[in-house]
């Protein structure tokens, strides 16, 4: 004899939908239009024992609402499926797919719940890690079996899947009440009534911020500056007050029920479904559907407009390369939604003299030999417009390189405008060119100058090569030089074979 599995919907109504043997009509089983082209007798497979569900004609949604119960209890049936009632012996249910789980705890399948009880509690004693330090793993083993073995859903899964089943069925994919937030708009309580769904998504959507970048110079930052920037946003129509037309006219789309996605639903293993959606052709995703004999004029059925806003931008003393500046809410409108912000990021251009380094300024300035060696002024000119002189007394010495500080002259500090940081400057010394002296001026600035170190002393053989100007860019010629001597040695000894290798450490 074949079971019948009933939902929990035919249950709650069974003496209503159902009549007795006696007054039982022929069931029509012709397809439903919502039946799935695979199912063309009505028939539906029970999820846990895999027989068939006959679903009456009683069942057949007649009503919108309706429907979205029929869509409810069947989710239901693919995530809880209800247990099959047969005449099956429940000795033969015991037989699972896999005894790892039962083995550690050192129990059968067809155990209780109390000799789980005793099993775990034996084995947590003897593996605690206060009693047993290095049995940690085994004592984690122990915690997930006697996890799984005690939870009926997960027991379901791993008895019939194994640890496999576990994994792909857990508890990691999207739960009840996400699944039903995405089907009706909230959660599995907002649905059957109840407050938990519209506390949840009770407050508006809030709107995409709009991110713009804004070029700003070293002059801006040091002295601050307020400009005005102009930027094009959606607005609500003021014509129709950001319905689209006029009153009525607006009409929830049928195809997807106002949700613009159309969501279908496929069962992968009991207790796991996975939901597929896809945005909804008719209304475009909108959810809604105008005439287009009443679609308003001006928006034609969009309802917002473009509009051109002029923000005034105030850029602070201080302020750095990547600071945002936020205007709350001036984001682009629409219909049900709160507005983003405008976010303007700083983007700071590169300066001729000045490169900013935090709070301090660092630049690098040329100055000739004799400036290096007795002293020196020269004018600089600031951010904010000051004729600076800085001045180096004669008798200190300023090497190639070297950096020198001026105290306070570097950026304000962000909302702290009368604390600066610091100004380097980098040094490079110019050195006259070759031949710039004639010898008799040579000999006498020689004898201004610091005496010589005294010069080594030679003894022995020894070899005097040239000290050459060298570029860079041109590379060494030390090669070709050695391919000459292995060419020129070749011929000599009359050998063209491979030549003398240097070996390189």
């Amino acid at each position: 004899m074949a079971a019948v599995c009933l939902t929990p919907m035919m249950r709650s109504s069974a003496s209503q939908k159902f009549p007795s043997a006696k007054e039982q009509q022929p069931v029509d089983k012709s397809p439903h239009p919502a039946t799935n082209s695979s199912d063309p007798t009505g028939k539906i497979r029970c999820a846990m024992r895999g027989r068939q569900c006959v679903r009456r004609d009683s069942n057949i949604p007649e009503t919108e609402e309706d429907d979205e119960q029929y869509i409810f209890h069947r989710l239901l049936l693919f995530v809880h499926p209800p247990p099959c009632r047969s005449n099956i012996p429940s000795n033969t249910m015991a037989n699972v797919a896999d005894t790892r789980l039962y083995d550690i705890l050192g129990v059968s399948p067809s155990a209780t719940e109390n000799e789980l009880k005793k099993a775990y509690r034996k084995l947590a004693k003897e593996y605690h890690p206060d009693k047993n330090p290095n049995a940690g793993d085994k004592f984690k083993e122990i915690s997930f079996a006697y996890d799984v073995l005690t939870n009926p859903e997960k027991k379901e899964l791993y008895d019939r899947y194994g640890e496999q089943g576990l994994r792909e069925g857990g508890g990691g994919g999207p739960g009840m009440d996400d699944i039903f937030s995405h089907i009706f708009g909230g959660g599995l309580f907002g649905f059957m009534g109840g407050q938990a769904g519209r506390s949840r998504n009770g407050g508006r959507r809030r709107g995409e911020d709009m991110v713009h970048p804004l070029k700003v110079s070293l002059d801006d930052l040091y002295n601050g500056k307020t400009t005005k920037l102009q930027l094009s946003k959606n607005v609500l129509c003021s014509s129709c007050n950001g319905q689209g037309g006029k009153t009525g006219a607006v009409q929830k789309c049928t195809a997807c029920r106002g949700r613009g996605m159309r969501i279908m639903i496929r069962q992968l293993a009991p207790g796991m479904v996975q939901q597929m959606q896809s945005v909804c052709t008719d209304c475009n995703g909108e959810g809604e559907v105008i005439n287009e004999k009443d679609r308003c004029k001006k928006c034609e059925g969009k309802k917002v407009v473009k509009e051109v806003k002029i923000l005034e931008v105030h850029v602070d003393k201080g302020m750095r390369h990547g600071q945002k500046i936020t205007f709350g809410g001036e984001a682009d409108q629409a219909p049900g939604v709160e507005p983003g912000d405008i976010v303007l990021v700083l983007q700071e251009k590169d300066h001729e003299t000045f490169r900013r380094e935090g709070n301090d300024l660092s630049m690098t300035h040329k100055i000739g030999l004799v400036e290096a060696l007795c002293g020196f002024q020269f004018m600089l000119k600031h951010l904010d417009g000051r004729q600076i002189v800085i001045k180096y007394p004669a008798g200190k010495v300023i090497e190639p390189g070297s950096v020198r500080v001026v105290r306070g002259e570097g950026m304000p500090q962000y909302r702290n405008p009368f604390e600066k940081g610091d100004l380097f400057i980098k040094f490079d010394v110019q050195f006259p060119e070759n031949n710039w002296i004639s010898p008799e001026k040579l000999v006498e600035l020689e004898d201004m100058l610091p005496s010589r170190s005294e010069p080594p002393i030679i003894a022995g053989e020894t070899e005097e090569v040239d000290l050459q100007d060298y570029d860079a860019s041109q590379g060494s010629s030390s090669g070709g030089r050695r391919e000459a001597y292995n060419d020129s040695s070749d011929d000599e000894s009359g050998h063209h074979g491979q030549g003398v290798q240097c070996a390189h450490q």
